[in-house]
């Protein structure tokens, strides 16, 4: 099995890009090791995308600058008091890190000192399938048997749970995360226990790191399963101060062949958190969500009351015109996920209505008060009126309504 593994990272297109060879054959003159470690060699031998690669080092921090600059490539002392500098090659970042073992613990505040021992470094370290090493030429270091996790995608805690959550609680939610991102079958019960006994300890986080990691869960692929997992633990309600909507989630999930969106964190949000519209202020104020996020929220939970409001379903370009593109169809995807939880969808009529939103093109209405000056009308509220009533014809329309025949309609109108 590990021979696979190695084949497996010696064919990797990472592995062989100059930049990194560059770091390497750094990092390595005068005879410090190093090697890549956690997510890209997880990444790797599960088959995903790897998006950042990063370096463990027997070098001191300030030596790893050193021997960068040495080299010719620009180290960054991003964290240099805690090990890490990024390194800058070939136009490429790689954040190389100290080998280190933890002296004394109290979370993130924890003493370290930097060493040369790669077992006690991948002792300090989250999870087993996190804590494997590769050399520059694909050679694997296992110093914790995580392979074997790795390969069967389970996600156990190193060493004790408890300990590695009390070291840092974010870790709680790691946890689900990345089950929700790499598991498969049911999730580690020692870590569910740990998770559940430590899960005051998510109080104490920020804001931010709750939110950072939540929004990395939504997108993930099994992230239905654990956020059920999550609720039935308590944590969902610590994490977001209410209650979560999981069948209209779990509906949401299953209509990811029609729309990829249902794997972005503000429609996911919207749909477990979003009751009532105050729900959404909630959530986007736990989370720390950015003015776009907040706003995409917002009109999607606006389309989604239109559709909730009972008749005939409007048309895609009332839709478009009222809450935008991205609107109208996370408000669509959100009524439909709804419906479905409840055994009341029609899946071909939201299939029709999600197709011709995507397909619409934003109406834009002809006519502006400017026009209307023009043709001899006084500014004033009753040119807002009239612009209004104006509107309410063309929507009226189909927005089929010209600009000529809008006009010739103002001559008629008091």
């Amino acid at each position: 099995m590990s021979a696979e593994a190695e084949k497996c990272l010696q064919q990797a297109d990472w592995l062989h890009a100059p930049g990194i060879q560059a770091v390497f054959a750094a990092l390595e003159k005068g005879g410090e090791q190093a090697r890549v470690v956690g997510g890209a060699v997880r990444n790797t031998l599960l088959g995903h995308p790897v998006p950042d690669v990063d370096i463990a080092t027997s070098a001191a921090p300030n030596d790893i600058v050193r021997l960068a600059s040495d080299a010719g490539l620009k180290p960054v002392a991003t964290g240099i008091d805690h090990g890490t500098v990024t390194v800058i090659s070939n136009g490429y970042p790689y954040e190389v890190t100290s080998l280190r073992e933890d002296v004394e613990t109290f979370g993130r505040q924890a003493k370290v000192v930097f060493g040369r021992d790669w077992k006690k470094d991948a002792e300090r370290r989250d999870f087993t399938l996190n804590a494997l090493y590769a050399d520059r030429h694909g050679q694997l270091l296992d110093p914790l048997g995580g392979l074997d996790d790795c390969l069967a995608r389970r996600v156990r805690f190193i060493g004790d749970p408890d300990t590695r959550i009390r070291e840092d609680y974010l870790r709680i939610l790691r946890f689900f995360r990345i089950y929700a991102a790499y598991g498969e079958g049911e999730m580690d019960a020692a870590g569910i226990g740990a998770c559940l006994r430590q899960r005051d300890g998510l109080r104490h986080l920020s804001a931010e790191r709750i939110g950072h990691e939540m929004r990395r869960l939504l997108s993930a692929p099994l992230a239905a399963r654990a956020l059920r997992m999550m609720n039935e633990c308590g944590l969902w309600e610590i994490a977001t101060g209410g209650l979560a909507r999981l069948d209209a989630y779990d509906a949401l999930r299953t209509l990811e062949s029609s729309a990829t969106e249902v794997r972005d964190p503000e429609l996911g949000l919207l749909v477990l958190a979003g009751f009532v519209r105050e729900d959404l202020e909630r959530v986007s104020d736990r989370f720390r969500l950015s003015n776009a996020e907040r706003k995409r929220m917002k009109m999607g939970w606006a389309a989604g009351k239109v559709l909730r409001s009972g008749g005939d379903l409007p048309s895609a370009a009332s839709l478009v015109y009222d809450f935008g593109r991205q609107g109208a169809l996370d408000g669509t995807l959100a009524f439909w996920a709804t419906l479905r939880a409840r055994n009341k969808a029609d899946d071909t009529l939201f299939g029709r209505l999600l197709m011709d939103i995507r397909m619409q093109s934003v109406p834009e209405f002809p006519v502006k008060g400017a026009d209307l000056l023009q043709s001899g009308r006084k500014p004033g509220p009753e040119l807002g009126d009239l612009l209004k009533g104006l509107e309410d014809r063309w929507r009226s329309s189909g927005f089929t309504l010209d600009k000529q025949a809008l006009l010739t309609l103002a001559e008629d109108m008091v």
